[in-house]
């Protein structure tokens, strides 16, 4: 049995993803959440209604142990299973100006991103090695490419995982196994209500917030056999914003 793993797949693109993975590939999703075990199960109504299937599995991506044990015990019960698909979707904002900004916000945001990359990958790449096939796929931003101030937390943490992006890429590209990130702009979710979207699509070139549902789409893609090719990159999903 084989499974796609989406950490932060309880909610917006986390929660887009595992759905878009349900209707294009033949993949049982592992729905990783970290607190709101409600929001995952509401995901995984959705895959199956999609018409694919899944489970849930709980884990805090910034605890290593965590991380370890959750996945050991997971395949202790799935004897047979393979993860192929790893997509380190979990993530937080915490934003600032650098001046004034906390200790915790710095490291949370850091931890959450790019120690979390680390934990679930590093967990998780020797099966991919041995079986010779694999996706990762690192949600990234369009703050890790051009930095965005009030985001320096983010914008640090992010691009820190496209420089990792590229990197593993070349370490495990004969196996078979590509490493890519994907960076969106301004999507419509849980994370950018808050934000002004009449005043912020103004530097759109599509005058528009993308939906959640646009960057599966893409990750999906990644996660096909129809992307082998294609490793190291950094795919935007931005409307323009950084061209």
């Amino acid at each position: 049995m084989k499974y796609a793993l989406v950490t932060g797949g309880s909610r917006g693109i986390g929660r887009a993803i595992c759905v878009q993975l349900a209707n294009d590939l033949d993949y049982r999703i592992l729905i990783n959440y970290n607190g709101n075990k409600k929001a995952a199960e509401e995901t995984l109504e959705q895959v199956e209604a999609a018409g694919g299937m899944g489970e849930i599995i709980q884990f805090n991506v910034t605890e290593a142990a965590n991380v370890k044990s959750a996945i050991e015990t997971w395949h202790e019960t799935h004897k047979n299973a393979v993860i192929e698909v790893i997509i380190n979707n979990a993530g937080i904002t915490k934003d600032g100006l650098f001046m004034w900004m906390p200790q915790e916000d710095w490291a949370s945001v850091i931890d959450t991103s790019l120690n979390g990359f680390y934990n679930v990958t590093n967990a998780l790449i020797q099966k991919l090695l041995v079986n010779k096939y694999g996706r990762i796929i690192n949600m990234v931003s369009v703050s890790g490419l051009k930095g965005t101030p009030g985001q320096t937390n983010y914008s640090a943490a992010k691009g820190a995982v496209i420089g990792a992006t590229k990197a593993l890429a070349q370490e495990v590209a004969k196996r078979n196994v590509t490493v890519n990130a994907v960076a969106p702009g301004f999507i419509k979710t849980d994370m950018t209500e808050e934000l002004n979207e009449q005043e912020l699509k103004k530097m759109i070139p599509a005058n528009r917030f993308g939906s959640a549902e646009e960057v599966a789409h893409v990750v999906s893609f990644l996660a096909s056999s129809k992307s082998s090719y294609i490793t190291g990159e950094v795919i935007n999903i931005n409307g323009g914003i950084y061209s």
